[in-house]
């Protein structure tokens, strides 16, 4: 099991906290530290003198059923789905991922009526699995969001609150999270490319979030939703995508941009199949995670249902050290299972060989990640 969490919220425009400008040069507020006790403070400082190496597992979309437009649930809420990763998601010193869609019971649809109108809305019964999952922190600046109005999204800060699992990435909301444990300090944010998210496209506002948490935590955590969307757009191009003709950003400049302002790991979702890995400047970045657990309402088939987990071990300054791509896929109904033909290692190494120019990286047939020798 995970030691203790200690977490301070970076809320923006929130009920307690001062609203700031972001992306006027003004810093975010300092953050407010909830330490529970003297004794847990020493522990961790002690703590944080002996570990010199940390691990972050990240994971990519994740919508574990709907009830929209009518009821479509795996057995036992849920109970089951992360029974084959949630080992690799508790081991991390902190789990990561996307969170597609809402938390919600009764919210109303508030999208448009349309062949692409696809809305997610999970009970909130099935809120407690994320939290038995492992996961830390989850983004929320995605085109679901939204899907049930700021009803859902109020219901799904609420449930995730309750559970005690971060979030960001809703303008004008939350920018940003940072968790404290064992005396480290793991600052995360995310950006999307809708009109309601923190938009990767806006460069303004992603360096003042960075800049703040940079001033802020020991290790900063992007997370990104972008790219054109199915199993033609695995390639990570040049240049901005477009899909459904909307801008869905230069997701490639995005991350370098990331890291160049102070990132230490960059993460993307959006495309709903996995992409390269890429080490820049000493710094992990995942282009894209592909279908974490999306056991229905969003398609599974072929490299769609590729779903892996991937750990990055950095050191106190943020550097990548080395990493292990974990392969899953995912079953109709039952979330992502085992791949023990470990294919979803071999779609990442061959799209990594083919879009990363001049890698930094060598990738086995196991999923280990390390870097090459000079």
């Amino acid at each position: 099991m995970k030691p203790h969490i200690f977490i301070i919220s970076l809320l923006i425009c929130g009920s307690a906290v001062a609203c700031t400008t972001t992306g006027t040069g003004k810093k975010l507020p300092v953050p407010v530290v909830d330490i529970d006790s003297a004794e847990q403070k020493a522990e961790d400082s002690i703590l944080s003198h002996i570990q010199d190496t940390f691990t972050i597992a990240m994971a990519g979309d994740i919508m574990m059923g709907t009830t929209y437009p009518k009821p479509a649930l795996p057995a036992d809420e849920g109970r089951m789905l992360f029974r084959d990763v949630r080992h690799i998601l508790h081991r991390a010193d902190i789990a990561v991922g996307n969170l597609e869609g809402t938390l919600c019971d009764s919210a109303e649809n508030k999208k448009e009526k349309s062949v692409y109108n696809y809305s997610f809305r999970t009970p909130l019964s099935f809120a407690p699995r994320l939290k038995e999952a492992g996961f830390d922190f989850l983004s929320m600046a995605n085109n679901h969001a939204f899907d049930f109005g700021i009803e859902g999204v109020r219901s799904t800060e609420r449930a995730l609150r309750d559970i005690g699992i971060k979030y960001a990435g809703l303008r004008g909301r939350t920018d940003a999270a940072i968790i404290e444990r064992n005396g480290i300090r793991y600052g995360m944010c995310a950006f999307g490319h809708n009109s309601y998210t923190l938009k990767h496209k806006e460069l303004w506002t992603v360096k003042g979030i960075l800049d703040s948490l940079r001033a802020n935590a020991d290790v900063v955590i992007v997370s990104f939703h972008g790219g054109a969307e199915g199993k033609q757009y695995s390639h990570l191009p040049y240049g901005k995508e477009e899909y459904l003709e909307e801008d869905r950003g230069s997701l490639r400049d995005f991350a370098h941009f990331c890291v160049d302002n102070g990132a230490d790991i960059v993460y993307g979702h959006g495309p709903h199949v996995v992409r390269c890995v890429e080490v820049y400047k000493g710094k992990f970045i995942a282009y894209s995670l592909g279908n974490f657990c999306t056991p229905y309402g969003i398609s599974i088939t072929g490299i769609s249902g590729y779903a892996p987990v991937i750990e990055a071990k950095v050191n106190r300054r943020g550097d990548f050290i080395e990493g292990k791509i974990h392969s899953f896929i995912q079953r109709r109904g039952l979330g992502p299972r085992k791949d023990t033909a470990n294919a979803v290692v071999q779609q990442i190494k061959r799209l990594t060989q083919s879009d990363i120019k001049d890698s930094k990286i060598t990738i086995s047939a196991d999923g280990t990640i390390r870097l090459k020798r000079n």
